[in-house]
């Protein structure tokens, strides 16, 4: 009886049933929301998962880990507004079935909703208002400032997209922000009381982003070699780093540097064809989305690592897991200098001038001629993700957060 007991206080959730919603990757590829599912499972909850089809991840269903995860199609990854109505639409459309065939299958007594897009409050609201389920509103971007971010305006659907938050968290029982910054734009526009609100970093999983021998043919025979991983998107900046890369190779002289950009998104064929029609596609590697264990080791191949998001309201309030992965893996970081990014980074990056090239490829070049000082930032962040910023620190607070939904059970 005592050993039962000890494995109930173990499983906090044992006996609870989670739905995750997740629009825009695949799981088990986007790392945050499977890393919350994979907490949740192993607090003892049935965890299911609703999420697009992507590249390696075509089977509609499939359980991994313990986790049933249930995929969609969408029509496309879109690049202009109308477009991203189209996807949105169709998520939306999926959604709904899906939740409703794992309803009425083996069931769910919470919704957690990772946003974008901030749709899912109308999932959410048929289950809450209808069936009395508990809806998480999981903050993973703020919506409104990556409209802007994208297309450069403040134009009706950046209103309704502030509409959609306010309705969002409106309807949580519990939001969860990934840092300080989005914890007052749930209070302050959302209308969030604080203690409603769960602060969940996102943090790198150690055993993941463990340091693997370095696979040199990335750098195709070159000295050095510059990593990138992420969602290409605009704001991702990207754009920035061809341009460092443009000067570098036809004004620097620099042919000894291999750029490895990995990742995928809806600017990845546009910055492909940029790249050759710059003269600049042998010195940049875009091999799309890789399996963990060879972009790790694809990573390790790099001296440094590089994180150009565009200065933007968006991403200078957003912490990017990237930043993070990096630093797990002990590499120095040149990177824009942007508030949530230096919270996290600190010594382990060197600050280049917001949205400029010139400074971003002076920064690598200065980084890359001291083997010391990047060995110095690469030690530095390493043991600040160890010691203070690895997902095994969020665990904890995204239990917390759940406990919070039934405080007296």
């Amino acid at each position: 009886m005592a050993d039962r007991q000890e494995d109930i206080a173990s499983q906090p959730l044992l006996g609870r049933r989670v739905l995750f919603l997740a629009e825009n990757l695949p799981c088990p590829f986007h790392t945050r929301v499977w890393q919350e599912a994979l907490t949740i499972r192993k607090a003892g909850a049935v965890v299911s998962i609703i999420c697009p089809t992507g590249p390696g991840f075509e089977a509609r269903y499939e359980v991994i880990d313990g986790i049933h995860i249930h995929r969609h199609p969408l029509p496309l990854e879109a690049r202009r507004a109308a477009g991203f109505i189209l996807e949105y639409s169709a998520a939306l459309f999926w959604q709904i079935i899906l939740a409703f065939r794992v309803f009425f299958g083996r069931g769910f007594d919470v919704i957690h909703a990772a946003n974008p897009p901030d749709l899912m409050f109308l999932v959410g609201g048929i289950f809450k208002l209808i069936f009395r389920r508990k809806f998480i509103y999981d903050q993973h971007d703020i919506n409104p400032e990556l409209y802007e971010a994208k297309f450069g305006r403040r134009s009706l659907f950046y209103h309704l997209l502030l509409c959609c938050e306010w309705l969002s968290f409106r309807l949580a029982d519990i939001s969860i922000a990934t840092n300080d910054s989005y914890r007052q734009i749930a209070m302050r526009r959302g209308g969030k009381p604080p203690d409603k609100i769960f602060v969940v970093r996102s943090g790198p999983d150690l055993f993941r982003m463990r340091p693997r021998p370095a696979q040199n043919d990335w750098k195709q025979g070159r000295t050095f070699g510059v990593g990138y991983v992420g969602v290409m998107g605009y704001q991702e900046g990207l754009h920035h780093l061809l341009d460092a890369i443009t000067l570098l190779v036809h004004e620097g002289q620099r042919r000894d540097i291999q750029f490895i950009c990995i990742g995928d998104g809806p600017e990845r064929g546009h910055l492909m064809q940029q790249a050759r029609e710059r003269g600049i596609e042998d010195y940049v590697t875009f091999p799309g989305r890789l399996p963990d264990a060879e972009m790790v080791a694809a990573l390790c191949a790099a001296e440094l690592c590089v994180n150009p998001d565009d200065d933007n309201e968006m991403n200078d309030k957003s912490t990017m897991l990237k930043i993070m992965e990096y630093m797990a893996l002990g590499k120095p970081i040149v990177q824009f200098d942007l508030t949530e990014g230096r919270i996290s980074a600190q010594d382990a990056a060197i600050y280049a001038a917001p949205n400029d090239p010139v400074d971003l490829a002076q920064k690598i070049v200065d980084l890359l001629a001291d083997p010391d000082l990047r060995w110095r930032m690469g030690e530095f962040g390493r043991v600040r993700v160890r010691d203070n910023l690895a997902w095994t620190y969020e665990a904890p607070k995204l239990l917390a957060a759940y406990a919070a939904l039934w405080p007296k059970q």
